[in-house]
């Protein structure tokens, strides 16, 4: 059993899938005319550079007998410009490999942080962050070298050992069949790592993950970790994961490592065994083998084992890419659960009328956490919605700016059912600040116009007013321009929610949800922010999650939420009356008062 939730393997392919390598191809399509560029430069070098032995082969046994300088001469030259012809191409190749490759990851990259943008709720809330980054991050990166160098040194290499098949066969028939005896054994090592080799990299994969997501999870909680005296206990699962990791790391590699040494002992063996046999032959009395072609037959044997090196290793780098390409296009393909309908439309400029029709939802299937839940909220009305603590409240508001699909019912807005209408064209009308007041690295201006790009300084500055942020920002160093960290580590949990909340109002929504947004802000501040959302809410249709009674006294309408539904529903007064459930959740909060 695993110590913790992060020791754990993912679901593996078992079967070798070509098809992810097709895809991977598909990007270098808009790069195809470059590639081939480099690829006709590359293979008319490698042409050149095949004639060498050829030459030398002419030198040996027929200028230098001959004495022929002019000869020596013209085949030193020839031999000259192949080499440069190849330097320049290398050179080329180089540059413009790193080019097309680094572009294809950015594409490849850029997918993949676009299909995150989109997918639900629904797919964080299931998910380690840490897991998801490194699919973005780590796993994409590894793809670089095979795209930068692997595949066209691997069309250039198969080219190359044809050239160098056919020049073989041009010299000697018998010598190069000797070299190919090796092929079968090397064919045989092949077939017994494969499905090790791939399988040992998934792994590897996997326990990077969970090592990944450790960490992002233990940074992130770090003052709770430092609060609570958990290092130690941390360390040792820390140390639990990385040996983890360590060891499948080890494991794949020590496959990795078994290609190269086969071809070299292999390439050595038939090496030798030309040697042996092409002397013998040479020696024979009625033999037409000469020095000259001994020698350049030789020079051919180390090119055409050395492709083949490029190639074992660009079957290593192959699988270790299948590996994460499995998990990348995992990512890409995930499903995304609440997108745009066939046909949708642009929701008009909203007035704020919002009904809900009989809707049920749940998170998993067979767990309601809504059932039949009805309501209508009249433009400019200011609905409260309390309970306790996972009754629905949240996933209620959700629901309305479709982070999840409803399950059954529709959920109305100015009579336009949500579902039929594009989920940007609402969300923009709309202003949603959440229970966690998420601040962004930068300035305090550029997380408070985060809400609308095209607002001035002073549309911040009075949306930042409204809810009383700017007396605080301008005591800090740089006023707005104050940098901070991600998460707003610098800001207490009150300066945070005032921030998110200047946000959310900016967007000037026609539908304002604030859910819990005055949790962390002290009595003071509250009585004075009241002041300003009153004239704030005034024309829009609000929502209003609060543990804190006292910010929703004077709603339209209070909702208390519970066992699936709604409970109870009225003014406070009414509530009060009843005596019921939100009378009993009031008592409580004010009783010792």
């Amino acid at each position: 059993m695993a110590r913790n939730k992060y020791d754990v393997d993912e679901i593996l392919e078992e079967k070798f899938d070509y098809n992810q390598l097709k895809r991977l191809l598909a990007y270098l399509k808009p790069y195809r005319k470059r590639f081939l560029s480099v690829a006709f430069m590359m293979l008319s070098a490698s042409a050149g550079i095949m004639l060498i032995p050829i030459f030398f082969k002419e030198i040996m046994d027929t200028c230098i007998p001959a004495k022929d300088m002019k000869g020596i001469l013209f085949y030193s030259g020839l031999t000259f410009l192949a080499a440069f012809y190849s330097a320049v191409s290398l050179r080329y190749k180089i540059h413009h490999t790193n080019l097309i490759g680094q572009q294809i990851i950015h594409d490849l990259r850029s997918d993949i942080f676009t299909h995150l943008q989109e997918l639900p709720f629904s797919y964080y809330d299931d998910r380690p962050h840490g897991k998801i980054q490194v699919r973005v991050v780590n796993y994409v990166n590894s793809l670089s070298d095979l795209l930068s160098n692997g595949i066209l040194n691997t069309i250039t290499d198969l080219c190359n050992l044809i050239f160098i098949l056919l020049f073989m066969l041009l010299i000697d028939v018998k010598l190069t069949l000797v070299c190919l005896c090796g092929l079968p054994v090397l064919a045989a090592v092949v077939v017994f790592i494969k499905r090790r080799q791939r399988r040992a990299w998934q792994i590897q994969s996997n326990k990077q993950s969970n090592l990944n997501a450790y960490i992002a999870e233990s940074i992130n909680g770090i003052r709770v970790t430092q609060s609570f005296v958990r290092e130690k206990k941390n360390n040792d699962i820390f140390n639990e994961l990385s040996q983890s990791f360590r060891k499948a790391w080890m494991k794949a590699v020590m496959f990795n490592f078994i290609m190269a040494p086969s071809v070299d002992i292999i390439s050595a063996i038939t090496t030798a065994a030309i040697y042996i046999l092409g002397i013998r032959w040479m020696l024979a009395p009625d033999s037409s083998l000469t020095v000259g072609t001994l020698i350049a037959f030789t020079a051919y044997i180390s090119r055409f084992w050395a492709p083949i090196n490029t190639l074992a290793g660009f079957y290593n780098s192959l699988l270790t890419a299948i590996s994460y390409l499995e998990r990348i296009f995992e990512t890409i393909d995930e499903p995304v659960l609440v997108k745009d309908a066939p046909g949708a439309a642009e929701m008009p400029p909203i007035k704020g009328d919002v009904s809900f029709e009989h809707v049920s939802f749940g998170y998993e299937a067979g767990l309601p956490v809504l059932q039949d839940v009805s309501f209508h909220a009249r433009q400019g009305q200011t609905f409260a919605v309390v309970g306790p603590t996972g009754a629905g409240k949240t996933t209620l508001v959700n629901l309305l700016s479709r982070f999840y699909n409803v399950d059954s019912g529709k959920i109305l807005v100015d009579g336009i059912d949500i579902e039929s209408v594009t989920i940007r064209s609402l969300r923009r009308q709309m202003g949603v600040m959440m229970q966690d007041s998420f601040i962004f690295a930068g300035t305090i201006m550029d997380n408070i116009r985060y809400g609308n790009f095209t607002a001035t300084d002073g549309e911040v500055i009075r949306a930042a007013k409204t809810v009383c942020a700017h007396d605080f920002i301008m005591e800090m160093e740089n006023g707005y321009q104050t940098q901070v960290n991600e998460r707003g580590s610098r800001l207490s949990q009150g300066q945070r929610q005032l921030i998110s909340f200047a946000r959310a109002l900016l967007a000037d929504p026609a539908i304002l949800i604030l859910d819990e947004a005055t949790s962390s802000i002290d009595t003071e501040t509250e009585i004075v922010l009241q002041k300003g959302l009153a004239e704030l809410l005034k024309g829009r249709t609000s929502f209003i999650i609060a543990h804190r009674l006292s910010t929703i006294r004077n709603a339209d309408c209070i909702m208390y939420v519970d066992h699936g539904g709604i409970v109870e529903r009225g003014t406070h007064e009414e509530l009060l009356a009843q005596k019921g459930e939100y009378y009993h959740l009031y008592m409580s909060q004010y009783a010792f008062l």
